[in-house]
């Protein structure tokens, strides 16, 4: 049986999570678990799964928190300390990433160097400091799975093939609330950008979703998961969310992966690979789901797109700024404080006042975040 570390345990990855392992209770078990600020909700997940650990990381309510659940035997941590320790049980075969945000990179670093098996969703650490933690991972021999469904997607049509043989990697996008739409973002509101139409996130992603940003930040996790240069990497929009990656072959071939738009099928293969479960989902009806559709993106509706893709093709330091822009302008936007057609203004203000640096350790990199941050508050 599988001990499970789920980080990020009240969040969407982080609730389907806990369902994959309710429909296979004899594979798998949960070790710990750990959330932002959610004090019920975390409750009563350690009240039903009985993890040996739970770390609630802002401390309003800790106290409260563990009084609830010393008589069950369950010890509480908070703050970075206690992520790191919760991303590092000894207990824990699995660690799954699901925070929102650049507070999961010190955790994640520290799974990564304690030789964990590593599965992420949260595409911010990837972002900021892939190649520190791709590098860490080779020399600490720890595996690093995707949950993203489309770079589940990918990591399942390269599996067994040759890297020289493949000529590039195509990441599909829904679209978000507003492709094809004629829309004012200068009147857009914080509730019609929360609308997915095919997902259900929390509200940060999910208005990344809507300016594009979410695919720029994955093109650059792309870039680390798989070492490919950005130049290799296309984004196709595909409003039926049924293909979630493809990739073509030197000969022109290309081969895709497709399944329903469910979190839990690239949640459940992460956590069992390299074993494939049943599990009690719908299989994809191609008959009945109507034709497929593919455009290329509009770079100027969406400009942050187009950042992503100049944060990861300057490298260095710069995709650190852009993701650390980015969080703060979403912030804004979800407090009613700035437009949303701010959001990319914001961020290309910030990318274009940084002087990039080619390689950077563990606190330069938290001090790039933490100046970026500071910049991106005074434009807004």
């Amino acid at each position: 049986m599988k001990q499970i570390a789920i980080l990020g345990s009240t969040g969407s990855i982080g609730v389907n999570a806990l369902r994959v392992i309710d429909e296979h209770p004899k594979e798998f078990k949960v070790a710990v678990l750990a959330a932002r600020r959610n004090t019920e909700l975390l409750f009563e997940q350690a009240k039903k799964y009985r993890p040996k650990l739970v770390c609630l990381f802002e401390n309003e309510t800790v106290f409260e928190l563990e009084r609830k659940l010393k008589p069950l035997h369950i010890r509480v941590v908070t703050g970075e300390s206690g992520l790191i320790e919760a991303s590092t049980f000894r207990g824990a075969d699995q660690v799954i990433f699901s925070i929102v945000g650049a507070v999961g990179l010190k955790p994640m670093l520290a799974a990564v160097s304690a030789g964990k098996r590593v599965a992420i969703a949260n595409k911010e650490p990837l972002v900021m400091a892939g190649g520190l933690l791709m590098a860490e991972a080779k020399k600490s021999g720890a595996t690093v799975l995707p949950i993203d469904s489309e770079h589940s997607g990918l990591w399942q049509c390269l599996q067994g093939r040759d890297a020289k043989t493949v000529r590039k990697l195509i990441l599909t996008a829904s679209g978000g609330p507003f492709f094809g739409k004629k829309v004012d973002f200068r009147k857009v509101t914080k509730q019609k950008a929360l609308e997915h139409p095919k997902w259900k996130m929390g509200p940060k992603i999910t208005i990344d979703s809507a300016t594009m940003m979410n695919k720029g930040l994955e093109v650059i996790e792309a870039a680390h998961l798989f070492g490919v240069s950005p130049d290799r990497i296309e984004v196709l929009i595909h409003p039926e969310a049924m293909i979630h990656a493809m990739i073509e072959f030197v000969d022109g071939a290309q081969l895709a992966q497709l399944g329903i738009p469910d979190m839990r099928l690239p949640i459940q293969y992460a956590m069992s690979y390299p074993e494939r479960l049943q599990n009690l989902l719908p299989s994809l009806d191609l008959a009945n789901t109507g034709p497929f559709h593919f455009y290329k993106p509009d770079l100027k509706k969406f400009p942050c797109l187009r950042l992503g893709y100049e944060a990861i093709r300057k490298g260095g330091t710069m995709p650190i700024v852009l993701n650390a822009a980015n969080e703060v302008a979403v912030q804004w936007f979800l407090n009613e404080r700035i437009s949303f057609d701010v959001i990319p203004k914001i961020i290309e203000g910030v990318m274009a006042k940084h002087r990039c640096v080619a390689h950077s350790s563990l606190d330069e990199i938290l001090c790039i975040d933490h100046w970026a941050r500071e910049k991106a508050e005074a434009l807004c």
